[in-house]
C-alpha cells in the first residue's frame, strides 16, 4: 500500500496541516487573531466535530492522533481559555484518551509485565486528574466557587441550582474522570474527599438530562454504584436498577452497558452466566449500527473478548471455557 494514502500517515497530515493554520492565526494581528481563535474554537467544538473520533472504525488510528489532538486544542485553549466548548471538549478528549488508549489495554497486561501495567495506570490516572482539572475549572468559571465548594465538602445545592441542561456534558465528564481516577488508586485521600461531589454531580446531570448521551448516566452509576463502597454512596442494587434504562436508552445499539454490567455487577457477585451472556451479547452488536458511536463499540466489544479470554482470572472454573476466544 502507498504509504502516503495510509489511514495513519493521512490523520497525521490533516493535524499538522491544521497546526499550521492555527500557527498562522495566532500569529496574525490582535483583532483578526481574536477572530480566527474564536472560528476555529467553534468549529472544532461544534456538534458533529466529536464523531470525527467515535464514528471513525480504526482504533489504532484514532490513538495515534489523539495526543497531538490533545496538545493543538492545549494551545489553542491557552489562547482562548473562556471558551466553554474547548475547555470541555479538551477535557473530554484527556479522559477519553486515558480510558480507551491508557488503562484499558493496561488492564490485559501479563502479570510479567507488572510493573509496565503500573506505570500505565499510574499515568491513565493522571491524564484523568488533568482533564478533570480542566473541565471543574469550566464549570468554577461559570459558577464562581464551585471548585472550592467541591474540594472542601462544602453544600454545592446552591450552584446545582443554578445550573441547566447545557452543564450535563460538564457534569458528566468531571464525574466520570475524577471517578475514574479514583477507581485506580482508592486510598488516595484527597481524591475520596472529592468522590461524594463527584456523584452529587452525575445525580444533577441525572435530574436535568437523564438521557443525555444515550444512557451515559445511566452506564456511568452502573459502574461506580457497584464498585463504590455503601459509605460513599455505593449500591449493587441502585447499579442494577440503572442497567435496563442504559439499555434502553441505547437502543441496545452500544455494546458497552453489557461490557460495563458484566465487568462491574457479575463479577462481583461470582455469576459467571450473567457475565458470560452479556459479554457475548456485546460482541454480537453491530459496530455500524451506530455510525456516531462506532469506535466506541470496536474498543467495547475488544475489552468483552479480553474479559471472557481471561474469565479464569474472575471466575473458578470447573473446565475450560468453551467462549473464550483466540
Amino acid at each position: 500500500m502507498n504509504r502516503t494514502n495510509s489511514p495513519s500517515l493521512r490523520g497525521e497530515t490533516f493535524f499538522r496541516t491544521l497546526a499550521v493554520f492555527l500557527a498562522a492565526f495566532l500569529l496574525a494581528g490582535c483583532s483578526i487573531n481574536r477572530m480566527a481563535i474564536n472560528a476555529v474554537s467553534d468549529a472544532l467544538t461544534s456538534g458533529g466535530s466529536s464523531s470525527v473520533f467515535t464514528g471513525d472504525p480504526d482504533p489504532e488510528l484514532v490513538g495515534d492522533a489523539l495526543p497531538f489532538a490533545i496538545k493543538m486544542y492545549e494551545v489553542l485553549l491557552a489562547n482562548n481559555p473562556g471558551h466553554e466548548g474547548l475547555t470541555l471538549t479538551t477535557g473530554s478528549l484527556f479522559i477519553m484518551y486515558a480510558n480507551a488508549f491508557v488503562q484499558g489495554p493496561a488492564e490485559f497486561l501479563p502479570v510479567v509485565r507488572f510493573e509496565e501495567r503500573e506505570a500505565a495506570l499510574e499515568r491513565a490516572k493522571t491524564l484523568y486528574l488533568r482533564g478533570t482539572d480542566l473541565i471543574l475549572s469550566g464549570l468554577d468559571k461559570k459558577y464562581p466557587g464551585f471548585l472550592s465548594a467541591l474540594s472542601l465538602e462544602n453544600p454545592l445545592a446552591p450552584f446545582f441550582a443554578k445550573m441547566k441542561k447545557d452543564d450535563v456534558p460538564f457534569l458528566y465528564w468531571a464525574a466520570a474522570g475524577g471517578l475514574s481516577a479514583f477507581s485506580l488508586n482508592p486510598f488516595d485521600s484527597a481524591l475520596g474527599r472529592r468522590v461524594p461531589g463527584l456523584m452529587a454531580c452525575v445525580d444533577r446531570a441525572y435530574e436535568l438530562d437523564p438521557g443525555f448521551n444515550s444512557g451515559a448516566l445511566d452506564d456511568l452509576y452502573v459502574i461506580t454504584l457497584s464498585a463504590l463502597p455503601e459509605a460513599m454512596g455505593g449500591d449493587k442494587n441502585r447499579a442494577k436498577d440503572h442497567f435496563p434504562l442504559a439499555l434502553e436508552k441505547s437502543g441496545g445499539k452500544l455494546a458497552g452497558p453489557y461490557v460495563s454490567y458484566a465487568q462491574s455487577v457479575a463479577v462481583p457477585a461470582q455469576d459467571y452466566e450473567a457475565f458470560r451472556m452479556y459479554l457475548e451479547t456485546a460482541l454480537a452488536i453491530d459496530p455500524g449500527a451506530d455510525p456516531a458511536n462506532r469506535l466506541l463499540n470496536i474498543i467495547s466489544q475488544r475489552k468483552a473478548r479480553n474479559l471472557l479470554n481471561s474469565a479464569s482470572n474472575y471466575f473458578i472454573l470447573e473446565e475450560e471455557d468453551p467462549a473464550a476466544l483466540p
